[in-house]
């Protein structure tokens, strides 16, 4: 066989292979978030905005690991503060129904459900 077609046949499985993988990525990432739900949670709301965690309670795990989770909350309990610091003290607290929050994982123990790499939503 020719040398040149030998390089054009693999270079055309090169591209049908690398395309075939990145197809199959996209489609995975597509629905990579996993739902949970939580009775109850807090989360801190700073000057700058919302803070990236989120601590519930009363919360149903997702049964897979995933990149990203989707937490339906019942009752989500926003504490703002003055500024950027615990410190500084609470100006009001917040009261949201029904809300959900997309995270990046979590951790758990005695009850409450650590979720970190919560991008404002």
């Amino acid at each position: 066989m020719n040398l040149t077609l030998k390089r054009l046949l693999g270079a055309t499985a090169a591209v049908t292979t690398g395309v075939a993988a990145l197809l199959g990525t996209g489609a995975g990432t597509a629905g990579a978030a996993s739902r949970a739900h939580c009775d109850r949670a807090e989360r801190d709301m700073f000057s700058y905005g919302p803070g990236t965690d989120v601590f519930g309670h009363g919360c149903s795990m997702p049964d897979n690991k995933r990149r990203w989770y989707t937490i339906e909350v019942d009752t989500l309990v926003e504490t703002h503060y003055k500024t950027a610091s615990f410190d500084d003290g609470v100006a009001r607290t917040e009261t949201l129904h029904n809300r959900t929050v997309r995270c990046l994982g979590y951790t758990s123990g005695n009850g409450t459900v650590h979720w970190f790499g919560c991008p404002p939503s």
